[in-house]
């Protein structure tokens, strides 16, 4: 099957991680491990463009590009990967209605409330015509599809369930972990985030905070950051303040370096504010590491409480602080939780059986 692929949020080839790259790379690697030809169509990034007047000649010079190439080699069906209002597709539906082809979409989000700002109802108009032309729409968020089922009819609705591929923390099972904490002088907490201007960061402080209210309790352990970002000497600061000669900053880790930085630690601590899904807490499981986080968004989704972590309300230190101090002062139980964590993630979230649903659906629509 010929598929033309498109993300407008985040090209496959953008330099700064994130797990909507991470789920469009999985996805893609999928597809193509299934016999099919996926060719990405453009690189065109529509966050805010439609407030953004000077991108618009672009995107226009896109979509004849497309349209030129694409009718002289014409695929089967179109997809896109996460349409919403920040980030609108303003090429695939058009593409598919000149071409006659089904429009697919993998990821979509749909929230009223945009319509009624000034600054977001044009991207919300935007993502609600790419959404009413979709011959079929997917999701990995349950979330985002009890909010799609008020525009979109249920025939056309298909839920996933999120998945990785285990295999590359396969190396961190009990042998690696064990051979890592006997060398350890003291348990170690491990997080990641990019440290932008956002709730990933406000995440991240409260983190910190957190943590240094165990330090003080003389609890020994230490807390080591992955990411980078515009807030990072904020958070050095932060961190000197509350947790002086317990944290390490690694910086931004590639993709193929995760499997190494979960290797060194005994538990994932981190919020999630907002976090619809949360790749990298599925990734810390399949590498035996209980998670702590909010019970909020799509967290709850992927990580099971009591069995493969903790899940608290947001923003309650008590219960936060609770939980992350059973799990540093009992390694054999979070031992015992991590390998639960990754039997949860290779039965539930492996993607190449998640996806197949998928590959099930593209290939019904094609003749």
């Amino acid at each position: 099957m010929k598929i033309a692929f498109y993300a407008p949020l985040k090209p496959m080839d953008h330099p700064t991680p994130s797990g909507d790259r991470a789920i469009a790379r999985g996805l893609v690697r999928f597809l193509k491990e299934r016999g099919h030809d996926v060719r990405v169509q453009s690189r065109l990034r529509t966050r805010w463009i439609f407030n953004t007047p000077h991108a618009w000649p672009r995107a226009v010079k896109e979509l004849l590009t497309c349209l030129v190439r694409l009718k002289k080699n014409r695929p089967d069906l179109w997809l896109t990967y996460h349409t919403y209002y920040k980030a609108p597709d303003v090429l695939g539906p058009l593409v598919c209605n000149f071409l006659n082809i089904p429009y697919v979409i993998f990821g979509a989000s749909f929230a009223t409330k945009t319509r009624r700002q000034m600054n977001t109802f044009l991207g919300f108009y935007l993502n609600r015509f790419a959404l009413n032309r979709a011959t079929r729409v997917f999701t990995n968020s349950r979330i985002d599809f009890k909010n799609l089922e008020r525009l979109v009819p249920i025939k056309k609705l298909v839920y996933i369930q999120p998945g990785i591929d285990p295999t590359p923390y396969a190396m961190q099972g009990s042998g690696a972990r064990v051979q890592t904490l006997a060398q350890a002088e003291r348990p170690v907490i491990l997080t990641a985030a990019m440290f932008r201007k956002d709730v990933k960061t406000l995440g991240l402080l409260w983190l910190i905070r957190c943590c240094g209210q165990l330090a003080a309790k003389n609890i020994d352990f230490e807390l080591v950051i992955a990411g980078d970002g515009i807030r990072r000497k904020d958070l050095e600061t932060w961190a000197r303040f509350h947790l002086p000669g317990r944290h390490r900053f690694l910086g931004c880790l590639a993709p193929e370096e995760m499997p190494n930085f979960y290797a060194r630690g005994d538990l994932f601590a981190f919020p999630g504010i907002n976090e619809s899904l949360g790749m990298v807490f599925l990734e810390a499981q399949a590498s035996t590491l209980p998670i702590l986080a909010f019970d909020t968004g799509g967290i709850p989704g992927v990580v099971v409480h009591g069995k493969t972590g903790y899940l608290t309300p947001a923003f309650d230190t008590q219960a936060f602080e609770a939980a992350l101090e059973s799990l540093i002062t009992d390694l054999p139980r979070t031992r015992r939780m991590g390998q639960r964590a990754r039997a949860h993630v290779c039965e539930h979230h492996d993607l190449a059986q998640t996806y197949e649903r998928l590959n099930t659906g593209l290939q019904r629509m094609v003749p």
